[in-house]
């Protein structure tokens, strides 16, 4: 029976050896990736903080909100404003018959000068003062939601990782399950030209077989997803994965510690707080242009306006002091005032929200990690119950004792049971990546990454103190 051969341009030139119950995987020279070095998921993860585009994209989010503080910052300092005009101007007068000095006048100008004013806030209603504590809560918010991205990021390249393990395990299983089945099939038939079996033995054998070549095709098909999930987290093809272990030095003592340690460093739930007290701090923002405004501007000017041959400078110079009060402005700003309190309310309503979503989470994913390591040692036991199972059919269909199908089935099952160990195993490790994440403690620097980790205070101490400029920091 012919059939369509599973080569290495194929499966992404991945084959995997399971190893003392572990997960190992070596590379293929002929196909998608070279033979490299052993490539650990610590250093798939450090590559992964490095390039993420999602990251790093959060890194400029979280830059650009640094900006909000000198732009705070600058209700405090004064306006400067520079004036220069110049220009011809001409006048002609024509006397009456009847004028005294009878004649025409005709003049000329030549008006130009300069000045500059300076315009200094003393009081606005506090908006200056609670415009900086607004800005810096929205500092720390952006902080928080780029850990949060950090996290996420760094668990997704976990998963990743895992996935191209399982999938590569699951697709030599599946390979190995369809030349199994093809020497099943060609000892069948050999059995059926002597007499020993029937003709439908040989038909069970062959859709068998069909059954494995598509459950492999589907494996493969999951594998190049797999791979491709990977790149897109990680930003390089894997090359020679070695088996992960789970975080278990990382994952709190119990379910309550877990779930007390992700209210207090979840960042998810920090930033929602953050942007509560933002919020809360913008109602007095705004109320603030209800209140009185005391202002002083100062000003020079010089100006030279020359009429004909005769020239008149002069120099006048001033310091007013201004006070402006509001008395009804059609009732926008009492609207705007509302709008921010409710703003407010619902932002607090979010942060419950958020603190209830992660207490879910965590439970989730403890709930999965602490019962990995019992459903590894079950599958195991299936395992091997499931080979001893299926030698004692073989054994017992040469004499006769057993079916075709019924070795057949003692093989599925126990490829079943291989898939659902190599399963288990992927989930224990993934499972206790998740229960750092829902804790609020997966980072680099947790992790014991090999990376520079990125302060995003440089940032703001570099452009907090700037009055003038439009270059960043990093020179564009």
């Amino acid at each position: 029976m012919a059939r369509r051969s599973f080569g290495a341009s194929e499966t992404g030139s991945f084959r995997l050896r399971l190893l003392g119950g572990a997960l190992s995987m070596a590379v293929v020279s002929a196909g998608l990736c070279a033979p490299a070095s052993a490539e650990t998921i610590s250093n798939a993860l450090a590559r992964a903080y490095g390039y993420n585009p999602d990251l790093n994209q959060q890194r400029a989010g979280a830059r650009s909100v640094d900006e909000n503080m000198p732009n705070a910052l600058s209700g405090y300092r004064p306006t400067v404003t520079a004036t220069a005009d110049i220009g011809r101007a001409w006048q002609e007068q024509h006397a009456g018959a009847s004028a005294k000095t009878p004649g025409d006048t005709r003049a000329s100008t030549s008006p130009r000068g300069a000045g500059v004013s300076v315009t200094q806030n003393l009081w606005n209603g506090n908006r200056t003062m609670n415009g900086v504590d607004r800005a810096e809560t929205q500092i720390f918010a952006a902080r928080e939601q780029l850990r949060l991205t950090e996290q996420n990021v760094l668990s997704g390249a976990a998963t990743a990782y895992m996935n191209v393990l399982r999938d590569t395990a699951i697709l030599n299983l599946r390979r190995n399950n369809v030349e199994v089945l093809e020497q099943q099939l060609r000892q069948t038939r050999d059995r059926f030209q002597v007499g020993e079996v029937t003709r439908t033995d040989v038909a069970q054998s062959e859709a068998s077989l069909a059954q494995g070549q598509a459950d492999a095709f589907t494996a493969q098909s999951n594998l190049q997803t797999s791979i491709a999930n990977y790149r897109s987290s990680i930003g390089d093809e894997p090359k020679n994965l070695q088996p992960a272990r789970p975080l278990d030095k990382l994952i709190p003592p119990s379910l309550q510690a877990a779930i007390g340690m992700s209210e207090i460093e979840h960042p998810a739930l920090q930033a929602a707080r953050f942007t509560a007290e933002a919020a809360k701090i913008n109602v007095k923002v705004i109320e603030g242009q209800l209140y009185p405004t005391i202002g002083l501007t100062g000003s020079l000017t010089r100006r030279n306006d020359a009429i004909a041959s005769l020239g008149t400078n002069t120099t006048s110079a001033s310091i007013v002091g201004s006070l402006s009060v509001p008395i009804y402005e059609g009732g926008a700003v009492y609207a705007s005032v509302r709008q921010a309190k409710e703003l407010f309310q619902q932002s607090q309503l979010q942060a419950d929200l958020q603190r209830e979503t992660i207490r879910a989470q965590v439970v989730s994913a403890w709930g999965v990690w602490s019962n990995s390591s019992a459903v590894i040692q079950a599958v195991q036991a299936q395992v091997r119950a499931a080979e001893i199972a299926l030698n004692g059919v073989r054994e017992e269909a040469k004499v006769g004792q057993r079916t075709t199908l019924d070795v057949l089935n003692a093989q599925q099952t126990l490829l079943n049971a291989r898939v659902l160990l190599v399963t288990a195993q992927r989930d224990r490790v993934v499972g206790s990546y998740s229960v750092v994440a829902a804790s609020g403690r997966l980072s680099a620097n947790t992790l014991g990454l090999d990376v520079v980790p990125y302060d995003p205070t440089i940032h703001y101490a570099q452009v907090k103190g700037k009055w003038i400029g439009t270059g960043t920091p990093d020179g564009r």
